[in-house]
Parts: C-alpha cells; structure tokens; sequence
C-alpha cells in the first residue's frame, strides 16, 4: 500500500468509527448506520489495521476511544462535517455562493437581520448559514468563514473590519422617569442599575466619564441587550445600553434618556475574516454590501441620542 493510499482511509470506515466514538457502542452505531454490528466491527478493524494503531479500548461491557482514538476523532468528525457542507453545495448548485457566518445574539437579531433580505434579492447565488457565538473561537474547527464581533480589532490571523463604533447612554421607561425626582447623573448613582454580564465595568466607566464616583450597590444582571432592554421597559431600573441596539424603542418613544453624557465605548463592530479567507467571493460580496449598509443605515445610530 503506498503511502498516499494509507493516507486516504475509506469513508464508509471513518462514517463507522465517528458513530463508535460519538455514540459509544458499536451497537448503538451499527443501528444509526444500518448495518450490521459485524459490519461496523470490520470497518474499524479495517481502520486499525492500515494504521497500525488500536483506535479503541474494548472490555466485555464498555468500549472507549484510546488516547490515539480521541486524537483521530476529532479530526475525523471535522472532516466528514466538511464533506457533508460540500455535498450540500452540490446539490444545491451553490458550492460557492455559501457563507458560513457568526453572529452576535443581540447586534444580529436587531440591526443585521432586518437588512439582510436586502442582501439575498442582490446575491441570490450566495445562502448565508448563521450561527450564534460570543467571543473568540477557532474559525477552522467550527468551519466558519467570517464573525461579526464587539471587541477590539486584534483577532489573531484575521482582519478586522470596522463596522460602526458604539455610543452608550443610560436609558429609563417614560413612567420611570416621570414618577422620580431625576435631573442630573449624580441622581442616577441613587436609583437600581441593570448591569449587563459581557460589560461589567461599563458603568464605573460611564460615571468616571460625568466625573463622578460610581456606586457600589448590586444590580441585576442580565446576558443579553434585548433582556435589559425589556426589564429597563418593565420599570426594573436604568439600563446603559448601546443606542444602535435601541433605536426603535427609543424612536417609539418606549425608552427615554436618563439624564447624562453618552458616552463611546472603547470596543466597537467588527467584521472579522480569517486570513484564508479573504479571497473567498461569499465573504468579499458580503463584505462590500455590509460596509454599504454602515455607511447609508447605520453612521447616524452611532451619534448621541439628542
């Protein structure tokens, strides 16, 4: 066997070990296979064989990857997870109009989505596939193709794009702010402060930005915009929120500045695009049609509230 064929394992053999080590039984694997338990015991024996390497760890009840076996697994699961995305553009005639994109929960769902019709009747050879992530991750093993981010542009092996800066200010439900005594920022230290989880020192920034010392007390704390957004509607307090998240409450009238200077923040939207990436023709149309819609929609979301 020469050695690019020893390289190359059968796939109905890497289909039968991705079952074993997913599911832990070859039983178990052999029905979500139909085959044969035989079958599939021949198939990573087969495996075993042309690598010279056992891949599990068998006893009379239980059967577990080996240390080799956990290493492989996860490649293996990578890259069969890359064959089905291929088989898919195949049969779909669009192999290369996919985009596998990141978005972050709140920016996605608020100001990205609504736009993004707008982007499928100009690229109709282009299917977007969307997932959710917050943070840093490995474009490679999740096999994605770009990110919207919030953060500073310093992605390792990757360009970060500047989408739009973001300007937070405190913000309060009308019947909030009517039934108390609030007419400067000082008064705000007096009152219950929604904390946002991803941000927990934006509002000792916000205050040190009125020149002024931020309270201690506790607040509630939320993981999302949207959430915030709702309990500071809900009368449970003052939120500090970014106002390009908030426009439409704060277009009908259902959130209101608290008095204060708004303030930008440090960090700011990013699209950000692995290095090996950057000629891949989804990416650079979605790129282009994305900066048009900052500069046109979204340049005046990013000013002060008046």
């Amino acid at each position: 066997m020469n050695v690019q064929r020893r390289l190359l394992p059968n796939i109905s053999a890497l289909a039968a070990f991705e079952a074993v080590a997913r599911l832990g039984s070859f039983t178990a694997a052999a029905q979500e296979l139909d085959l044969t338990q035989g079958a599939v015991s021949r198939q990573i024996r087969l495996l075993e064989d042309q690598f010279g390497r056992r891949l599990f760890e068998r006893d009379s009840r239980n059967v577990r990857l080996s240390g080799a076996g956990e290493i492989y697994a996860d490649a293996v699961r990578s890259a069969l997870g890359q064959l089905r995305d291929a088989a898919l553009g195949l049969m779909s005639n669009r192999h290369s109009g996919i985009l596998n994109l990141a978005i972050l929960p709140t920016f996605g769902t608020r100001w990205l989505m609504p736009l993004i019709p707008d982007f499928v009747e100009s690229n109709p050879d282009i299917t977007i596939n969307f997932v959710t992530r917050v943070g840093r991750f490995d474009f490679t093993r999740e096999r994605l193709d770009a990110a919207i981010h919030y953060g500073l542009p310093d992605w390792p092996d990757a360009d970060s794009t500047l989408l739009v800066r973001e300007v937070v200010a405190p913000v309060v439900s009308p019947e909030f702010l009517a039934g108390r005594h609030i007419v400067a920022p000082a008064d705000i230290g007096r009152l219950p402060l929604l904390h946002m989880a991803t941000r927990p020192g934006a509002w000792t920034e916000w205050f040190e930005h009125q020149g002024l010392s931020a309270p201690t007390g506790p607040g509630m704390q939320f993981e999302q915009f949207g959430t915030a957004a709702q309990a500071c509607m809900a009368g449970l307090g003052v939120a500090l929120l970014p106002q390009i998240l908030i426009s439409g409450e704060l277009q009908r009238g259902q959130l209101v500045p608290a008095p204060g200077r708004p303030m930008q923040s440090r960090s700011a939207y990013y699209l950000v695009v692995p290095h090996d990436k950057r000629s891949h023709p989804p990416v650079a149309s979605f790129r282009d049609w994305l900066l048009t819609h900052v500069d046109t929609s979204a340049a005046w979301l990013a000013q002060p509230p008046k």
